[in-house]
Parts: structure tokens; C-alpha cells; sequence
């Protein structure tokens, strides 16, 4: 991860302080378990996944937060079309905020299609914007963006959200997302493993943080937090 500057005055909002040490900490962990629910934390190289048991999928989010409490830092980042990216472009409708690894080829891509299965299952006039914010500043390239898109079949008006390194980290810093580069050498060639948060925020129509879903989290688990959680 590249060095941070001092965080602008959106991404000073800040989640509650009790999320920032346990999501932090999963950087370097792979499972850390916070009350009933499981929270996970894998890389997301473009190795294939190795055969591991799937925890049992949680129900419902893991965290919520009354209207007007929380309001979503904002950001400014650009999307796949190179064109400005913010929480307050999407003001007037739900949002879902997601952190995802353009390169990888297990975890990253399931989360993605579970999101895009849902945003198809919801009412036309509840469907949120996901803005799919990239853990992976070596993944940005437009390419890379526009083949996940057609690969992991993201129909939805689906929006990436890159920019440099230091951008990005105040990003995940501002939602409390924990990134690791674990970076191996091979034959010369430098591989760059990425361990993140898998996390999704529900922001609703006013621009407030609502719901904190962890991945593994099925369909039903998002329609539900976006129709409970993404009006004002």
C-alpha cells in the first residue's frame, strides 16, 4: 500500500470507532470472528482459489445505524469511462459502496455477481448504483475493468471507482477497510496477492451509511438491507 496523505474533508467522517480496530486488524487476518457473525479477510490474487470450506453464510447485516448518524464519506475517484466518481453523484437513490480487486479470480468475482443478482431481483425503482471501489491500484488499467465487466456479467450500470494509490487508501481508511499487498517474486516476475476486507455499505437516498454487510452474504441478505436500509 502506498503511503497516505492526510484524509480531505470527506473521508474525515469517519465509521464508528469500534468498527475501525476490528476492521483494521483484518489486514492481517484471515477470520475474526465479532459476535455471532464471521468476518472474512482472503486474498484475492489471480491464482485460483485453492478447495477451502465456506463458512455458513451470515443472515442479515452485521451492522446498522439509524438515519442521519452516520453520514457516507464521500470521495473523489474516476469510474471505467475515466469520468468523476462520488457518493454525492448518486444522491436521490440507494447506494451500494463495495470493495473489490480487479484481478482477482475467486472471492472477488462471487460477492460481485451476488450483488448484480440482486440489483436485478429489486424493483426498478429500488435498484441501488453500486460503486465497486478497487483494493488493487496494479488491477486499474481500463481494460482490466471492462473485461470484469463482461466476464463476471456486471449488467447493472455497475461503477468502478480507481485512482492512485495514496486516493485509494483514503478510501478504504475513511470505511474502515483493511488491505494487504503480500507481494511474491517469481522467475523475475512480481505478483501482487491482495488480502482485503470483503465488506459492502448500504448508503441510502440521503447519503447515510444504513447497513454493513460481510461477505459471505447470499441475494436475499442484500435486497433485504436494501429495501429496509436505502430509503431516507
Amino acid at each position: 500500500m502506498e503511503p497516505t496523505a492526510d484524509l480531505d474533508q470527506g473521508a474525515r467522517r469517519q465509521l464508528p470507532s469500534g468498527l475501525t480496530a476490528v476492521l483494521l486488524a483484518l489486514a492481517a487476518l484471515l477470520v475474526v470472528a465479532i459476535g455471532a457473525g464471521v468476518l472474512i479477510v482472503r486474498a484475492t490474487s489471480a491464482r485460483p482459489a485453492a478447495r477451502v470450506q465456506a463458512p455458513p453464510a451470515p443472515v442479515g447485516p452485521q451492522a446498522t445505524w439509524a438515519a442521519g448518524a452516520r453520514p457516507a464519506p464521500d470521495f473523489r475517484l474516476t469510474d471505467q469511462a475515466g469520468r468523476p466518481v462520488s457518493i454525492a453523484r448518486f444522491r436521490g437513490r440507494p447506494v451500494i459502496v463495495t470493495f473489490i480487486d480487479p484481478l482477482c479470480r475467486n472471492l472477488c468475482p462471487l460477492e460481485a455477481r451476488i450483488l448484480e443478482r440482486a440489483w436485478s431481483t429489486l424493483p426498478a425503482a429500488q435498484r441501488p448504483a453500486i460503486v465497486s471501489v478497487s483494493v488493487n491500484r496494479w488491477g486499474n488499467a481500463r481494460r482490466y475493468l471492462l473485461q470484469d465487466d463482461s466476464r463476471w456479467g456486471l449488467r447493472s450500470g455497475w461503477t468502478w471507482a480507481v485512482g492512485p494509490g495514496a486516493a485509494l487508501a483514503r478510501v478504504w481508511r475513511s470505511y474502515q477497510i483493511g488491505v494487504r499487498d503480500v507481494p511474491k517474486t517469481i522467475d523475475g516476475v512480481t505478483v501482487h496477492n491482495i488480502e482485503h476486507t470483503e465488506a459492502s455499505y448500504i448508503v441510502d437516498t440521503k447519503g447515510d451509511v444504513r447497513a454493513l454487510l460481510l461477505y459471505p452474504f447470499t441475494v436475499a441478505d442484500v435486497t433485504s438491507a436494501v429495501t429496509r436500509y436505502g430509503g431516507a
